[in-house]
């Protein structure tokens, strides 16, 4: 994301607690010093595992808020709760877009990411060349959180299959069918979904599940959209989701 603004002349730094080595080629963009982020920086996107990084790189350990005094705008990314991004505008002092993303790492580098949006109208006008930038379809949901929930709910789906995509292909290694064939016909039957469709270029489809992995972060958002389900919803089918994402072996190519 930070590479696609710097490509399209956005003037972008990056920050994270990791060695910037870890980013190769891109690491020069990037600070783990927090008093070396431009003083003047207005606009603050934010791309953390959860709520747990996000208090941290806002108010505690890294505290970045207190480091910005010029920001104007607050873009979280992450894919969190509903309900904690619309209570998190009222402790900051900026308007909060929420602005979570689908399309994995490769629709990423090639700056084709969708967004999700939420909040106001005049905000999102002002952040679109940033959003144009890093993507390439962008969906306005409603006022702040609005994004968020249609995230979580997007993602709720794509943890549904892609839980339902690998048992399928467990199944289909015992019936003895070959895998490649069965996925081109996954593609153009009634059984077609990204995981499927995408299975040999997203780079978690074949990943167990960990913790500290993208499998483990769909299983977070799972978590979140139970966070906004309605009153008295039925959530059986979201805890099974999580109970056979949690089961997922790594899948061998």
């Amino acid at each position: 994301m930070l590479a696609a603004l710097c490509a399209a002349g956005i003037d972008a730094t990056g920050f994270d607690i990791r060695d910037p080595s870890h980013y190769g080629e891109n690491g020069n963009r990037i600070t783990r010093d927090v008093a070396a982020l431009p003083a003047d920086t207005k606009v603050l996107i934010t791309v953390v595992r959860d709520i747990a990084q996000t208090e941290a790189l806002l108010f505690d350990e890294q505290a970045l808020l207190g480091h910005l005094p010029a920001l104007t705008h607050l873009v979280v990314s992450s894919t969190l709760s509903p309900r904690y991004v619309t209570a998190l505008q009222d402790r900051i002092p900026c308007p909060l877009i929420d602005a979570p993303m689908s399309g994995a790492a490769i629709a990423a580098q090639e700056a084709r990411l969708s967004f999700m949006l939420g909040g106001s109208d005049q905000d999102i006008r002002y952040l679109m060349p940033l959003f144009r930038a890093m993507g390439a379809h962008f969906h306005h949901m409603g006022d702040t959180g609005a994004g968020m929930a249609a995230k979580v709910l997007n993602n709720l789906l794509a943890a549904t299959n892609t839980a339902t995509t690998r048992l399928v292909l467990d199944w289909a290694d015992a019936a003895g069918i070959d895998e490649h064939k069965l996925l081109n016909l996954i593609h153009t039957s009634s059984g077609q979904n990204w995981l499927a469709s995408g299975f040999d270029t997203i780079e978690f489809a074949r990943d167990g599940f960990a913790n500290d992995n993208t499998i483990g972060i769909l299983k977070k958002d799972v978590e979140s959209a139970l966070d906004a389900a309605p009153d008295h919803a039925d959530t059986s089918l979201p805890e099974t989701v999580i109970r056979h994402i949690r089961a997922l072996k790594p899948r061998g190519s």
